[in-house]
């Protein structure tokens, strides 16, 4: 952002008339620099990390990936507007610590608002309140995104094999491949279907859909062997959970 206020500004919205009419406002209010056009989220991804906006104005309702995802994603290097056709994203948006939230078709002098407050703070949201928030209380996680590089993988849920704890990191078993995503075990487990994945081990969580047998492998000390294979530790408290839900 320059001195003189003038915010440089990605639009990210799948419908083109709706990027028509933000680009026409935008324009009309001046002090802004329109960086790109972005008709998907994974484009807003590669924007962000390319140009370095000031300010995202960000759909919510996208196919591939939803405007939480994005923010999950863009890591708080970016301050966000959202701009959606749906109210009920409203409170979800500020817990993520979203600069404004307009309601198409938002007004200008309403646009101008949220860019004003954009001006006024440069939010660094945490990672962990965005993916929190993005998705509704009690319901589970149906996919994980995870950015590797200049590639993001979008991962469902009944695809994943296992999650193993690696310091500030999980590491993702998926399709014979491992994906690296900073977060911690203990929070990943809040959010999968507790009845699908167990943690079998303080630094494990399998997906028992895999599981094909456990074996004693010592006193009081259990393997799991999944369907390929893999062989995984199941400590005391690991294996009683295991047996609830088999």
């Amino acid at each position: 952002m320059t001195g003189s206020g003038r915010l440089r500004v990605v639009i990210v919205d799948d419908e083109e008339p709706a990027r028509l009419a933000l680009r026409q406002d935008l324009e009309a209010l001046g002090g802004v620099e329109i960086v790109a056009e972005c008709a998907n989220g994974f484009e807003a991804v590669k924007v962000v990390g390319e140009a370095s906006p000031d300010l995202l104005l960000l759909d919510v309702q996208m196919p591939k990936l939803d405007g939480f995802e994005v923010l999950e994603l863009v890591e708080g290097q970016v301050p966000v507007v959202f701009v959606t056709a749906y109210d009920e994203y409203a409170l979800r948006a500020f817990d993520v610590h979203a600069v404004d939230y307009l309601l198409k078709p938002a007004s200008r002098e309403r646009l101008a608002e949220a860019l004003e407050r954009a001006r006024a703070r440069r939010l660094r949201p945490p990672t962990a309140a965005v993916r929190a928030a993005a998705r509704p209380p009690g319901v589970p996680l149906e996919r994980v995104v995870i950015r590797d590089g200049p590639h993001v993988h979008v991962v469902p849920a009944d695809r994943i094999d296992y999650v193993e704890a690696q310091d500030d990191y999980v590491a993702f078993r998926t399709g014979g491949k491992t994906l690296l995503k900073e977060q911690t075990l203990s929070d990943l487990e809040q959010q999968l279907d507790p009845r699908r994945f167990v943690r079998i081990h303080r630094s494990y969580l399998l997906n028992i859909e895999r599981l094909s047998r456990v074996e004693l492998y010592a006193k009081d000390s259990r393997i799991a062997i999944l369907g390929d294979g893999t062989k995984l530790p199941v400590s005391r408290s690991g294996y009683q959970r295991l047996q609830g839900l088999l």
